[in-house]
């Protein structure tokens, strides 16, 4: 199965976390002289803000009728079906950066490296009955 735009609504990528991520890393430095080790702290902070900056761009969620996928450039990594969901959430409010999902057997936290607005609307609208 390749990526299919048609299939259901796919997020648009958003870079806003991980380039925090990436800020967050930077503003350790000037730490560094002070604390011991810190320097190594803001370097990793820095990597993993750039790793999911590339993750950004490479993954997509779509919402297609019955499942969330998430594909990678054009083949299909996961398939999550609704009816196996138990619960969603979207953490930090008006600025939402972690988004949680559980299943029947299994539980999911991501980074939000989505549109979050569409992200919300999409679980409302598919999983509205779920608490």
């Amino acid at each position: 199965m390749s990526f299919d735009p048609e299939l259901g609504v796919t997020l648009a990528p958003r870079v806003w976390v991980p380039l925090g991520v990436v800020v967050l890393g930077l503003a350790l430095l000037p730490v560094g002289p002070r604390a011991g080790g810190v320097p190594w702290l803001a370097l990793l902070v820095s990597l993993f803000g750039l790793f999911l900056l590339l993750q950004s761009q490479l993954l997509r969620l779509q919402f297609s009728e019955d499942a969330l996928l998430v594909w990678r450039q054009q083949s299909l990594l996961r398939r999550f079906p609704y009816a196996e969901w138990l619960g969603w959430k979207l953490f930090w409010g008006p600025l939402p950066v972690l988004f949680y999902f559980r299943e029947q057997r299994s539980i999911h936290l991501l980074p939000v490296l989505f549109d979050a607005t569409t992200l919300r609307a999409q679980l409302t609208q598919r999983l509205s009955a779920l608490p």
